[in-house]
């Protein structure tokens, strides 16, 4: 059995057998016209961040409006979901240049 193992490749090993086939596509240059794009990207970067202030705020002031009432907290689902789509937004670009890595 201990013959069988020396004769298994090791990690590092097969990482050497695999980088060649792997292309590396550097920095690459960007299309004509890119700055446009990113500046787009920006925008709606600022735009998605500032409705998911606004929907903060307004579920907050409607479990504000619904509390001096005396009704039950239904909003929290409401919270839940703006919660989840801050979350998403801000970390949206991490998830994408971890994709493209």
């Amino acid at each position: 059995m201990t013959h069988l193992v020396a004769h298994l490749p090791l990690l590092g090993d097969v990482h050497a057998m695999l980088a060649p086939a792997i292309p590396d596509p550097g920095t690459g240059t960007p299309p004509p016209g890119s700055e446009k794009l990113l500046t787009a990207l920006g925008w709606a970067a600022w735009i998605v961040t500032g409705a998911c202030v606004a929907g903060v705020l307004g579920v907050a002031g409607r479990m504000a409006i619904v509390h001096h009432r005396g009704e039950g907290g239904q909003h929290a689902a409401g919270l839940a979901w703006v919660m989840a789509s801050c979350v998403l937004v801000g970390s949206a670009s991490g998830l994408v240049g971890a994709l493209l890595t």
